[in-house]
């Protein structure tokens, strides 16, 4: 990402051991506050490339958010999201805190990690309705039985190295 931010090649990734079927999100902050988060939901790729990957799209292709400059690399905090391959679920089986969630309907996606329901302080009902606005649906798609949900569990690995 850093060499992307400062005009160079990218380089190679870095070997990384690869977990079977491992997603992964990258997420960005500033001063505490995010300033990009792009993933990649199912490991078909190798570890280390999808880190990669996710690691530039995080920087440039957040639709929130403008790309990342060159001024903003030394306070940029960097953290990856480890995901387990996520598994059909109904409502009542997603805990907000520990499961991320997936919602598909009709061409639409929404995903949170699990930490943002944590962090936000909602409860099942309200993650489901977040997770429904953010997939462009009315905040009650997730009843409707053409939804589809996943949950899956992420392993958080900040820049410092701490597991979360």
């Amino acid at each position: 990402m850093t060499a992307w931010v400062r005009g160079q090649r990218v380089p190679a990734p870095p070997a990384l051991g690869d977990l079977p079927g491992c997603g992964v999100f990258v997420s960005l902050h500033r001063q505490g506050a995010l300033r990009g988060c792009i993933g990649h939901i199912v490991g078909d790729k190798p570890l280390a490339a999808l880190v990669g990957e996710m690691a530039v799209a995080a920087a440039r292709e957040d639709p929130r958010f403008p790309p990342v400059t060159a001024d903003e690399l030394p306070g940029l905090e960097v953290e990856l999201s480890f995901l387990s391959p996520p598994r059909p679920a109904r409502p009542e089986e997603v805990v907000p805190g520990t499961h991320g969630v997936v919602l598909r309907q009709r061409g639409r996606l929404g995903v949170f990690l699990p930490q943002v329901a944590a962090e936000q302080r909602w409860d099942r009902d309200t993650l489901l309705g977040e997770l429904s606005h953010k997939a462009g649906l009315r905040r009650d798609a997730w009843r409707d039985p053409e939804s589809r949900l996943e949950i899956f569990t992420a392993q958080r690995v900040d820049d410092a190295g701490s597991n979360r």
